[in-house]
């Protein structure tokens, strides 16, 4: 439950992410629910993605599980 509220703290703002497996993503947090945070990644960092989230047509966004993650910092 604690990395759902740092992620919201975090929410419409620039982060790096790094998950358990060693990657790094960086982007915009732009929402976070109980199971995944979803992230517009910087555009040098475009990530392909079947998710879909409502409202953001056109954007990519990827969708990390809360699981995963093994840190969030505001860059």
């Amino acid at each position: 439950m604690e990395v759902y509220y740092n992620c919201l703290h975090c929410k419409n703002k620039r982060v790096r992410i790094l998950t358990r497996d060693g990657r790094q993503y960086m982007g915009t947090v732009v929402d976070v629910d109980y199971n995944n945070v979803y992230l517009r990644p910087d555009g040098r960092d475009i990530v392909r993605t079947s998710a879909f989230f409502p409202g953001f047509f056109g954007n990519e966004i990827l969708t990390l599980s809360l699981f995963t993650l093994l840190a969030i910092a505001l860059i």
